[in-house]
């Protein structure tokens, strides 16, 4: 671990340092600290009352609440120590064991949780990506940190998105499949016109 820890930090050190990339993590690690960007995302999938919005509300509370907790307990489990160097820049100083990244958990967690279709999902494990990608380029966590924090939240999404569903029944995607099946199942007032005709 420690090997691939190097190699990996190695390959970012080029690029620390420079005001660009250095802002564009610190900008990419302040959206997600704190569920920042999440919050806005449920916020704009809400925004119209309805099956919607419930699912967008239970989405954000199952995925802060596991994400939060698993978060916790692997801490406290693994205990391991933060990079010695951190990069100077304007985020929130870590406190915590480093092992796993949470803010890397809790994006992968709820970009699964969250996103209903395939660009949603796609769209929003890219933003997770990029979260993941700016801590270790900050240097608040090792890179094996991260992937342990993507691994976990993806796992913990993975078994949350199916309880979420259920607990929201009538959702866009699923109501969407619904109707368009009884379209083809059933016939259309235009049809029925047009065979009286």
């Amino acid at each position: 671990m420690d090997g691939f820890d190097r190699r990996i930090d190695a390959a970012f050190e080029p690029w620390r340092g420079r005001p660009g990339p250095d802002r564009a993590a610190a900008l990419l690690s302040n959206l997600a600290d704190y569920g920042f960007i999440w919050v806005v995302l449920a916020l704009f999938k809400g925004r119209h009352r309805g099956p919607d919005r419930r699912r967008a509300v239970v989405a954000l509370g199952a995925a802060g609440v596991s994400s939060l907790i698993v978060s916790r307990v692997a801490k406290a489990s693994a205990r391991r120590e933060r990079p010695e160097l951190h990069l100077d820049a304007r985020v929130r100083t870590p406190s915590s064991s480093s092992f796993p990244s949470g803010h890397t958990l809790a994006a992968f967690c709820t970009a699964v949780v969250l996103s209903e279709s395939e660009v949603e999902t796609a769209a929003c494990l890219g933003f997770a990506g990029a979260v993941a990608t700016s801590r270790v380029h900050l240097k608040a966590h090792h890179p094996s940190d991260v992937v342990g924090g993507a691994l976990i939240g993806s796992v913990l999404g993975v078994l949350l998105r199916p309880a979420v569903n259920l607990l929201t029944p009538g959702t866009r995607g699923r109501s969407k499949r619904r109707r368009s099946g009884r379209r083809r199942k059933g016939m259309g007032r235009q049809d029925y016109l047009l065979k009286q005709l």
